[in-house]
């Protein structure tokens, strides 16, 4: 594990956003994307965030999540096609440009969370037809489901909030044809599968995830990111069953921290955003740097270089 003082050192740093003169640039929440000719170069900065609100830069925090999608991509390839081409840069993913789908497809299998979409948050307030998905009585926060469950959302425009949403409504609108649906269904559950296995070996729990996903050359194919701090809830295992027991929170090293201090003000997405001081940002770094490393089993390099000048660099080739 880096320092602290390491991460301290390159809060000012962080990657909050990158120029880059190629192609057609669209912003989302984390990842600056520039559009060639059949191709996609997507930068992830250090951007962080939640309640569907960007919140604030957290160091290292893009060369994690990139690293860690790049190490899911690779050992998932050959149960579910991907977008990659290469890896140029720690921060940098060069993929085929795909035709999203207008959904993001979430597998559950845990009830949890605190945001307004999440299953818990729902369930505790009476809810039990949650995204065309029939819940039993008497489930407790953090429980595990009998069976992983997927809870579809609206794919948001940036700035905007996803909306909950069901296969039926997903298919009644025509936002995805019927055949192409179930594919992305039958490949999620794959993913989860997989990742729930992968996990284990490393004690850890995936509980929950968000996958999108797109279509190139008539295939369909996982996009964007997969089983990251980001997009997924980790807990350590050895002690799931105890913290259940006694109803306290699990241990996790995903952006739930950063959740939780937000909710523990107030925030869940509505309003100003509070302030996010140092500590929670170096708090923050260190959990995503160690669920990098526990995660795939590799260190973790940092580089304390100019992030904006080195992807440069290393896309020469494209600019």
């Amino acid at each position: 594990m880096i320092s602290d003082a390491v991460i301290r050192n390159q809060i000012n740093n962080a990657l909050e956003s990158i120029g880059l003169e190629i192609g057609k640039r669209i912003e989302g929440k984390v990842r600056d994307s520039f559009v060639l000719d059949g191709k996609r170069v997507i930068v992830t900065t250090d951007r962080i965030s939640a309640f569907d609100r960007v919140l604030t830069t957290i160091p290292f925090k893009g060369q994690v999540l990139n690293q860690t999608s790049a190490f899911w991509f690779d050992k998932t390839k050959r149960i579910v096609p991907n977008h990659v081409i290469e890896v140029p840069d720690p921060n940098v993913m060069v993929v085929k440009e795909c035709k999203q789908y207008p959904v993001e497809v979430v597998v559950r299998g845990y009830i949890t969370g605190v945001t307004t979409t999440s299953l818990w948050y729902n369930y505790s307030r009476g809810v039990r037809m949650y995204c065309g998905v029939k819940l039993p009585e008497g489930l407790k926060k953090d429980q595990k489901l009998d069976a992983p469950i997927i809870t579809p959302t609206t794919k948001a425009l940036h700035g905007a909030h996803d909306l909950l949403i069901s296969k039926e409504e997903i298919l009644s609108q025509g936002l995805v044809s019927k055949d192409e649906y179930e594919k992305i269904e039958e490949y999620a559950y794959k993913l989860f599968e997989f990742g729930q296995r992968e996990a284990a070996k490393n004690g850890l729990i995936l509980v929950d995830t968000k996958y999108e996903f797109g279509k190139s050359d008539g295939e369909i194919m996982v996009i964007d990111e997969v089983h990251t701090p980001d997009s997924s809830r980790f807990w350590f295992s050895k002690n799931y069953g105890e913290l259940f027991s006694k109803g306290i929170d699990q241990q996790s090293f995903d952006k739930e921290y950063v959740r939780r201090y937000l909710a523990e003000r107030g925030f869940i997405g509505e309003g100003k955003i509070p302030p996010i001081p140092d500590d929670v940002k170096v708090e923050a770094a260190k959990r995503y740097i160690t669920a990098y490393e526990t995660i795939t089993g590799q260190n973790f390099v940092a580089d304390n270089s100019n992030v904006a000048e080195r992807i440069k660099k290393n896309l020469r080739r494209y600019l």
